[in-house]
């Protein structure tokens, strides 16, 4: 298991640490080949989220996001972004590989894993389509965080 991504699920929101961490126990069960999960962001305080919309924006690169800070769920600790780790040093974004070669890309592998507890994938948005990008809400929307709403 990846020390980092223990470490992360813990700035979770606290409704779903332990899922978090049930759902990465399945992720290291599932990836047995040179890939391993890593969750590269989960709480994100709204300074970090403004410099991320930035980019593409008002500082070089290419847009990551369309969430201002306190417009994203990372804000109130419901969202993670993952990544793939190879041979413990390299990080790729490959959704199509398959490291473990057992007939199904890793990055789907997580993909069904977070599914079956009920995440929403950014995978599946049609207008910004963000595959590192995985949420739960519990039907809150942006609104009801920023006025102060919990989950139940």
């Amino acid at each position: 298991m990846d020390s980092i991504t223990l470490t992360r699920i813990q700035s979770a929101h606290p409704k779903l640490r332990d899922e978090l961490g049930r759902i990465y126990e399945d992720i290291c069960a599932a990836l047995k080949g040179r890939a391993i999960c890593r969750f590269t962001h989960v709480l994100r305080t709204k300074q970090e989220q403004d410099a991320l919309y930035a980019i593409g924006r008002t500082k070089a690169g290419k847009i990551v996001t369309n969430a201002r800070g306190g417009y994203s769920y990372h804000n109130y600790g419901l969202a993670v972004d993952i990544c793939l780790i190879i041979d413990g040093k390299t990080a790729v974004w490959d959704a199509k590989s398959d490291f473990d070669l057992d007939g199904i890309a890793d990055w789907m592998e997580i993909v069904r894993i977070f599914k079956a507890y009920g995440w929403e994938w950014g995978g599946d948005w049609r207008r910004f389509p963000d595959l590192p990008h995985f949420q739960k809400t519990f039907g809150l929307s942006i609104t009801d965080l920023l006025a102060g709403k919990q989950p139940a």
